[in-house]
Formats: structure tokens, sequence, C-alpha cells
């Protein structure tokens, strides 16, 4: 089916060519391609069923419901569409009132949320271009071109041109399951081209998360970002220190824990967006040849934990990320005369402060990731139970890990980590042969109390 559809695109007949030819309406209004259901291969069969009574409701409550975005893009890529959006002119109350198992959320964009059990529907009105008569309670932009605030509703051709990238205009109509293009998405996708729809500037502007979208839609698809689109990026990274840390969290979430994180680190770096999000880290890069390969062999390892199904977490990640400059701020703290281990924590401390001003790190995350850190300073010390309470730490295998990849790349002299693998791996005598060529004492390591000395006795007489 999706070889058609690639047929089709190449070389579609004149009868169906004009209807896919964007056609230019009496009210001056684009028309979008109309794609029948004979001539792509979108499927019911490929929505979940919790989608499908969104969709089914909504229109048999007369209004419109179209499926949009990525699960239509992955359909027309051969992909197994994951996530699915809704988009209807029914506003945010109306959708509330068809639907007792929803929720409306936010204030910036207002959607609505309909939960199936564990699936979320995400539900938003078709949005409009904001007038000069609206008041601040619906459309705000700052002097800056940031959108504070975007609830003007509007029409399915208005709402088009409102999204972001061509691919992602595609609507899938559940009436007639055709697929309406309003941007030329179906011709990018296979020219795999990622394009911005309208001035790429103005829209990065309003929204400058819009860059970080671009390139994990690059490196998940493997597109090539179209020239206009990326060319702005160099010159409006800086638009990224506008975007609360806690949004910005949920981005580096979606750019690292989906299984393309090298690639996208790589593409970060060029635009220079990596160095808005994790500042400090990138000023260890420039001064520390290793720093870079340590991000990078971290990457790689999660990717590789993602293929093939694996868990991973951000703590670790996050670890990565910020240990050069960690490491960088303990060794400045003890050249000033501060102990080791005092200095790593100062140091940890100093790091995570700064980095919150730019991308927030919620607790659940922070702390094993400080964890993480702390063993760093601990894995060197095996005399005696040290190395035995080390190595039960719940943060003993990513502390572990991460120890590796400091080798690896180089930061420090390799031999630790290969201890501390025969440690973990060994039987009860091996434990004790590396305890010894370590200086430790093995007696250690068991429960014997200490034997008592004896007070001597007073002599009688």
């Amino acid at each position: 089916m999706l070889k058609g559809f690639t047929r089709l695109l190449h070389s579609p007949g004149e009868q169906l060519k004009s209807l896919l030819e964007p056609q230019q309406g009496a009210s001056g209004a684009l028309s979008p391609r109309i794609i029948p259901r004979s001539e792509h291969p979108v499927s019911r069969q490929q929505i979940s069923d919790a989608a499908l009574k969104v969709l089914y409701r909504l229109n048999g409550a007369g209004f419109e419901a179209y499926l949009v975005g990525g699960c239509i893009r992955d359909a027309l890529l051969g992909k197994m569409p994951k996530d699915f959006d809704v988009a209807t002119n029914a506003t945010p109350e109306q959708v509330r009132d068809l639907f007792r198992n929803s929720r409306l959320i936010g204030r910036r964009f207002r959607i609505v949320h309909v939960r199936f059990g564990r699936e979320v529907i995400e539900v938003t009105t078709f949005r409009g271009k904001p007038q000069d008569e609206h008041g601040d309670h619906i459309a705000q932009q700052s002097d800056d071109g940031l959108l504070l605030r975007d609830n003007v509703w509007g029409n399915i051709e208005e709402d088009a041109l409102r999204r972001d990238f061509t691919v992602n205009a595609l609507y899938y109509n559940i009436a007639d399951f055709t697929i309406h293009d309003f941007a030329n998405g179906a011709q990018d996708i296979e020219a795999r081209t990622l394009r911005l729809i309208g001035d790429p500037a103005t829209r990065y502007r309003e929204d400058p998360v819009r860059m970080l979208r671009a390139v994990r839609f690059a490196a998940k698809l493997d597109f090539t970002i179209d020239a206009d689109t990326e060319a702005p990026m160099y010159d409006l990274a800086p638009l990224l220190l506008s975007i609360p840390p806690a949004r910005l969290f949920d981005e580096v979430l979606k750019l690292f824990m989906s299984g393309h994180g090298l690639v996208t680190f790589r593409m970060l770096s060029h635009y220079g967006l990596f160095g808005m999000l994790f500042p400090e880290a990138e000023e260890a890069m420039a001064d520390a040849a290793w720093a870079e390969d340590l991000i990078e062999k971290a990457l790689a390892n999660t990717d590789k934990r993602i293929a093939e199904d694996r868990p991973v977490t951000p703590a670790f990640l996050l670890a990565a990320f910020l240990w050069p400059p960690v490491a960088h701020r303990q060794a400045a703290l003890e050249s000033e005369g501060m102990p080791s281990i005092p200095a790593l924590q100062a140091a940890a401390q100093q790091v995570v402060t700064r980095q919150l001003q730019h991308v927030s790190i919620p607790k659940r995350f922070g702390m094993p990731m400080r964890d993480i850190w702390e063993l760093q300073g601990r894995l060197p010390l095996r005399r005696g139970k040290k190395a035995f309470q080390t190595r039960e730490h719940p943060r003993f295998r990513a502390a572990y890990d991460l120890l590796l990849l400091r080798e690896q790349s180089g930061e420090i002299p390799g031999g630790l980590g290969e201890w501390w693998n025969a440690f973990q791996t060994g039987d009860e005598h091996d434990q004790r042969r590396l305890l010894q060529k370590v200086g430790g004492d093995p007696a250690g390591q068991g429960d014997r109390r200490r034997k008592r000395r004896r007070k001597p006795r007073k002599s009688e007489g």
C-alpha cells in the first residue's frame, strides 16, 4: 500500500492530480489536497480503540473530527502510529461535556485530555489567527514575538497553517477516511524533508521550542531539515533562555529518551542549542577533551538499551551530562585545599543550582543523579567493609556504568572498573583476594565482634 502511495506522488493521473494539488478557493483560502482512502495506507486497524471512540462520538454529535499530526505522518512512513491526537471544531467546553472521562488542561493553550485507562487522547480545538479585538485572556504575545497565550478558535484551514511543520499538517477525516493535506506535507514526507509552515524566524520567535522539535523530528525520522527552516536557528538559539525550565525538562526527555539521543545531541550542538539547555556542560566540553566523548558514550549506551527494550532512566543521562562540570569544579575546590569528598559535594551543589535556571530536574531524578556522583568518590575506597557497602548501594550499578565511561573517555586511567567488575561477579574467595590486592582487610567484611580486653585481675592477698 505504501509503495502505491509513493508511486502516486511521483506520477499521479490527471484527475487525481487535480485533487492533490492545492486549490485556491473563491475566498482566497488555500484548499487542501484530498487523498482518498484508496490512495493512502492509513487504516482504522492502526488506530487505537480509544481514539476511534473520541472521533466517532465527536462526529456523531455533529462536530468535525480528525486525527492529526504525528500519527498520520508515521502511518504514511510505514510505521505503526503510537500517539493519537484529535483536532475538532468543538470548543474545549463542548468536548468536556461529551466525555465524562475528560479534563481541561493548560492556560497558554487550552486542550482536553480524554482518558481511557492508561491511554490519554489529546483533543484540540481548531485554532485561528489572533486579531486586535481579542483580549489578553484569549491571545497574548510578548514584545519579542513569543506567544504567551493562544486560545483563538478558527476553522481547519486556519488550524493547519498554525501548525509547525508541513509533515504534521495532515488531517485524517473519520467521516470519509480521506487525508487532507494543507501544506504539501505528503510531498515532504516522500522527500524526507522537514519544513516549517510560514516564515521560520517568525515561527521560532512565537515558540522557540520549535527549534528543539525540528531537531527531534529530523533525528527521529532521519529527515533533512530544509535550508530555510534551519537558517535562523544559529542566531535564534538564545531565545530558548526565555522558556520555563519545567517545560524544557519535558523537551529534554523527548530529545534524549526516544532512542536517537546521540544523533540528537550532535545536531543540537551543531545549531548551538545544547548550550542553551546545559550551558555548563558545553563549557566543560570546551575545556576538557574527554567531556564530549563521555557524553556521547552515555547517549550511545542509552540508545542501545532502548533499542534492546531494556530499562533506562533520565537520572543516569543527566549525571553524565553534568559530570564534566562537577569534576571541573571539584578539582578547582581541591586545589584550594578542600578535601576530596566535601569538594565533590560542594561542586555538585554549585552545578545543580546553575542548571536549574535552565532545565529543571525533578527530585525523583535529581536525588539518584547526586547519588551516582557521590559514589564516584566512594568507588576508589575499597578497604574492608567499604567495598561491600558500596556494592550494596541501590545506585551502584549506575555509578559503575559512569565509572566505565570515565575510563573509556580518558578522564581517569583504566583499572578501577575492571576491579569492580571482578568484585561484583566473583565469589567470596575472589573477593577476599581482590581486597588483599588493594591492601584491604578481608576480615573486615564479616560480622565478627571485636574482642573486649579483659581487665587484669587484682591480686588477692
